[in-house]
């Protein structure tokens, strides 16, 4: 393919240094540390005042940070906003980007090219988490973070039903649905808790936030996490290059990955089953753990600090993400985040220079720290830590992402897929059969 200017200029200026990952980083990072690189804008969503504490603290170490200026902007408005300033000349010279937005971004990276930084260094370097930055001509951002999965527990509501620790395995929720969940009739039998829901029952402390879309935060992350840990790519390249769903299986295959994930998650909406744990009657899975009456919820690793300041005095811990008993290979999933360069950088040179120092060992273990999230290096992770931080670390080592060809698009075809299977409207295959068939419709297969 034909290469731009920028990543003409960035052949000649590292080719000779692309022996080993580690020597490209070492080259960037721990020369020149008094040159200018010019000024650098950064783009991202994570809390401003904590990543400027940190360019402020390194740049104490290396004067090139003091560049480096870091602007915090909506969650929910970014990728317009970058879009729209990139079109009128004004954007940042470095963006952070998040794993799932890779494909619908693309279009508006400069690549690192494979010539400087090949494929085979960069999987030395980072974990498996960040290679949907592995682009068709180069790397598309610098991994900086990785924020994983993981299993949110309310140490009283567990101990109050007999069960010392959090599930190790997904098929042990069944056994706590049945014994946690705390059900009332809705008749004139109000007064009598019994364990065990149907149709004339209203939850009233819930076990486990599966089964929705609407009011499950994550609903679609925990949907391809299960997906994943089943054995389901949800997508894939054929020999051509070109993307394609894969949620059906295909002809002659025995697996059904995909419909017995979605036959585990929409069960525990299901008021006909004993697992019955969660229904549209909560406003949200995180508040209503925040509030004690959700014994599990699946969340991201940076939640720990925001739970903890929605109730202090909940008792509460975090644990790895279930496994699915009897497969080899355990499975997380979760993003990764990078530094992606905008083709209408102004300061390119500049720009690829902060990444590097800002994913440096030292930078990125900081960051990482401040986001509540894990390195996505893998000689950071070979530290070791202790705690949470170990804990997060070893759930970002087994972390697996899917390529997302919209993730807009696919959040709104993984809302329909739940929502006509628990209106009983779709039966799980016909419900993944209209999903498999969105998606080709927006991958243009």
């Amino acid at each position: 393919m034909k290469m731009s200017s920028f990543q003409i200029i960035l052949l000649c200026i590292f080719g000779a240094f692309a022996v080993a990952g580690i020597l490209i980083f070492a080259f960037l990072v721990g020369s020149n540390s008094g040159s200018s690189i010019g000024a650098v804008t950064v783009w991202g969503t994570f809390d401003d005042v904590a990543v400027q504490t940190i360019i402020r603290q390194l740049s104490e170490e290396d004067s090139r940070l003091r560049q480096v200026t870091y602007v915090r902007k909506n969650a929910d408005t970014f990728e317009q906003e970058l879009t729209n300033a990139l079109a009128s000349g004004t954007g940042p010279d470095l963006f952070l980007l998040r794993s799932d937005h890779t494909l619908v971004d693309a279009p508006k990276i400069a690549s690192i090219p494979y010539e400087t930084f090949s494929r085979e260094q960069f999987e030395s370097v980072f974990v498996e988490a960040a290679r949907p930055f592995l682009g068709e001509e180069g790397v598309l951002a610098v991994p900086l973070t990785v924020d994983p999965y993981v299993m949110y527990w309310n140490r009283d509501l567990l101990s109050a039903a007999g069960f010392a620790k959090p599930p190790a395995y997904w098929d042990e929720t069944f056994d706590m649905a049945r014994t946690i969940t705390d059900c009332q009739r809705v008749t004139a039998l109000e007064s009598n808790t019994i364990v065990g829901c149907d149709e004339t029952r209203t939850i009233k402390k819930a076990t486990v936030a599966l089964g929705e879309f609407d009011n499950v935060d994550h609903a679609k992350g925990i949907i391809s996490l299960l997906i994943l840990q089943a054995g389901g790519p949800i997508t894939q390249r054929d020999s051509a290059g070109s993307l394609s769903p894969s949620l059906m299986a295909r002809q002659g295959e025995v697996a059904q990955p995909a419909e017995s994930a979605l036959t585990f998650y929409t069960t525990f909406a299901n008021p006909a089953r004993d697992a019955y744990s969660w229904n549209k009657s909560f406003t949200s899975s995180r508040a209503a753990f925040a509030n004690g009456d959700l014994a599990l919820y699946v969340g991201l690793a940076s939640e720990y600090a925001l739970i903890k300041r929605l109730n202090p005095n909940l008792n509460f811990a975090v644990a790895a993400i279930p496994q699915i008993r009897n497969v080899d290979k355990s499975t997380n999933s979760g993003y990764a985040y990078g530094f992606a360069i905008p083709r209408a950088s102004k300061n390119p040179g500049g720009a690829l220079t902060a990444a590097y120092l800002l994913a440096s060992p030292e930078s990125s273990k900081a960051l990482a720290t401040v986001f509540g999230q894990s390195s996505a290096r893998r000689d950071v992770l070979a530290l070791g830590a202790q705690g949470n931080e170990d804990l997060f670390n070893r759930q970002t080592l087994i972390t697996r992402t899917w390529e997302d060809p919209n993730p807009v698009e696919t959040t709104r075809i993984f809302r329909d897929m739940i929502n006509s299977i628990t209106s009983g409207s779709a039966k799980v295959t016909e419900a993944l059969q209209r999903a498999e068939q969105a998606m080709r419709q927006i991958t243009g297969q």
